[in-house]
């Protein structure tokens, strides 16, 4: 069985492709770095090393490296004979490789193969959809080739150290995992789903994908900006901070309401669920950053993500969002030099200050809140004295 992964990063490697080599399959990495594909095609293993109760480190094999940028036909071929596709590229990338994928799926379908199953394994709602309306666009006849099915990802993976030789290619993750994959398109398509023990398969994937988002990734970039803001470097130390601390909480008790009210999950559970979270971020272990979380404000403060989502909704149903809206309000004061969201939001920020027309016209750009929802004023507020 072989694997074709689009993202051959630490994501790809120490979290899909561990699962993956566990399941016996035989690992294609796709991926635009040069250096990195070079690396994938020299060495024989990398080892993935778990940090925290139960750690183990785990030696990786049977995989290789195909160039997505310089070597298209190499490209084809790989998923013209995949089993299977998964992405861990980043939510804003898949509809760049989309015309790609396509285009290897239409030579899979003249090549008279069964349809492949493309999973994108990415930290945003429903992705795998997203993906497949991008390559139908390009391709409509995409499901003679291909099947859909949306997943929930959920393990830290913190910034590495650089290594070099046999190492270049190792990487640090937390022991906890979450791949929650929804089996309806593979018993549709192939009558059974396929025995890969990192994977649970749910019927319902929308109130573990909604949950995993409005919490871990909400709590995770929510501690990042008030950390930030606090002027804390590492996550484990904002957290460490009683002041971030309640606040962090505070934001993840308003997507709890949601997320009871809206899933049926008892509150009991979803508490246990938040502490859980909340024990994860302060592995010592980890060494993550603010300013690492934090990266890509303009994405995170957008629309369906893990802020303005929770908060619009707690807004259409008469609820108080005032801790989300302070994080996106923290978000907003995110100055990283190194990150071009962080630039560019406070280029625009810069451009509105003092106008009140102009800054409420930036709240309905950036996060998608229109002047009449019910979550627009409290928007319109931060904004104008960021």
């Amino acid at each position: 069985m072989k694997a074709l992964h689009f993202g051959a990063g630490n994501i790809g490697r120490g979290f899909v492709g561990i699962l993956l080599h566990e399941a016996g399959y035989e690992l294609v990495f796709a991926d635009v770095a040069a250096p990195l594909i070079d690396s994938l095609n020299e060495f024989d293993s990398y080892t993935v090393h778990e940090v925290g109760a139960g750690a183990r480190d785990v030696t990786v094999t049977g995989f290789s490296g195909v160039n997505s940028g310089s070597d298209l036909e190499g490209l084809y071929e790989q998923i013209v004979d995949a089993d299977l596709i998964t992405t861990a590229v980043g939510p804003t990338v898949l509809r760049i490789i989309a015309p790609t994928i396509a285009e290897g799926l239409k030579r899979r379908a003249a090549a008279g193969k069964g349809k492949v199953a493309v999973m994108a394994c990415e930290n945003a709602i429903n992705a795998t959809d997203g993906l497949a309306e991008a390559i139908r666009e390009v391709y409509p006849e995409v499901d003679e080739a291909a099947f859909f099915a949306n997943t929930a990802v959920d393990r830290i993976v913190p910034n590495q150290e650089r290594r070099e030789g046999t190492q270049a290619l190792d990487v640090t993750v937390e022991t906890y995992h979450e791949w929650a994959v929804e089996s309806g398109p593979f018993n549709e398509n192939v009558g059974e789903v396929p025995n890969i023990p990192g994977i649970t398969w749910v019927e319902d994937l929308a109130p573990y994908i909604t949950r995993k988002l409005f919490t871990v990734n909400t709590g995770h970039a929510a501690t990042a900006y008030f950390g930030n803001a606090a002027g804390i470097s590492k996550i484990a130390d904002a957290l460490a901070d009683a002041s971030v601390q309640a606040k962090v909480a505070a934001v993840l008790a308003e997507t709890k309401q949601l997320i009871v009210e809206k899933f049926g999950f008892e509150p009991e559970v979803q508490q246990a669920y938040v502490e859980k979270i909340l024990t994860r971020f302060q592995n010592p272990d980890l060494p993550d950053t603010t300013d690492r979380v934090g990266r890509a404000p303009l994405r995170k403060i957008s629309r369906n993500e893990r802020f303005i989502g929770p908060a619009a909704e707690l807004a259409e149903r008469g609820y108080e969002a005032t801790a989300l809206v302070g994080a996106v309000a923290a978000a907003l004061q995110f100055n990283v030099a190194e990150d071009a969201e962080s630039v560019e939001l406070q280029e625009k920020l810069t451009g509105v200050r003092g106008d009140r027309a102009a800054s409420d016209a930036l709240v309905t750009e950036l996060t998608g809140i229109a002047p009449e929802h019910p979550l627009f004023a409290a928007l319109a507020q931060a904004f104008a004295t960021a």
